[in-house]
């Protein structure tokens, strides 16, 4: 029965979707898997900490905080399970977490190491495929931005802003940036912007004050 459960909770992950049953028996038999429960309010992961293992989300939800290199302005989103923590991160040139991830609920992760992840890789071809898939996915997005068509008016630059910063474009979204700070990343005065923020505050789609910016749901801010 345990097993049972653990292969079903596996199987919600892209990286083990598309093994067979045979394979899934193997993987949980075999591999030596880490349980971890958080309660809420907890800090999971710390912006900047070594990438070791990876951290899949069974249940519960996440708060995610990304930060400007210069540290002028945040964005913090949500995150439910499934979801997988900074795939990208356990491997190439920079081995370390980019964001900083707080159980926004009590939480359940499985961990996988390092260590154990090139041992699925050499023995799955299907975990193989799906770890490489799931990254060339994540860098051909990646290429393509800097080729999409430039907002044309201020409040798609805000909506943009935030869209390039977020794990996904849609949901709750809060940003701490003073309004001088987002002036400025978007080339634009401060008047400007806080004209386009109280318009979009008058039609119910955020809500700001003091260089907070909260958005309820990000995909209602598209015209």
């Amino acid at each position: 029965m345990i097993i049972k459960r653990l292969v079903s909770s596996l199987l919600e992950f892209p990286l083990f979707q598309g093994m067979t049953v045979a394979d899934m028996d193997n993987v949980v038999t075999r591999t030596a898997f880490g349980f971890h429960k958080t309660a809420a309010g907890k800090m999971v992961v710390k912006e900047g900490a070594p990438c070791q293992q990876l951290f899949m989300l069974m249940s519960g939800t996440l708060k995610v905080e990304s930060r400007a290199d210069d540290g002028s302005y945040k964005l913090t989103e949500t995150i439910a399970a499934p979801a997988v923590l900074q795939l990208e991160a356990i491997f190439g040139f920079t081995q370390h977490y980019t964001r900083t991830y707080l159980s926004d609920s009590p939480c359940q992760f499985i961990t996988i190491s390092k260590v154990e992840m090139l041992r699925l890789c050499e023995c799955h071809e299907i975990f193989r495929l799906n770890l490489l898939n799931m990254i060339c996915t994540q860098s051909q997005r990646a290429a393509r931005l800097p080729w999409r068509q430039q907002p044309n008016n201020i409040r798609r630059k805000i909506v943009r802003f935030i869209e390039d910063r977020s794990l996904h474009p849609a949901g709750r979204k809060i940003l701490n940036a003073k309004m001088e700070v987002l002036a400025h990343e978007l080339s634009e005065s401060r008047l400007n912007i806080s004209h386009e923020l109280n318009a979009m505050q008058d039609e119910g789609l955020l809500h700001f004050s003091r260089g907070i910016i909260q958005i309820p749901a990000l995909e209602l801010l598209h015209e």
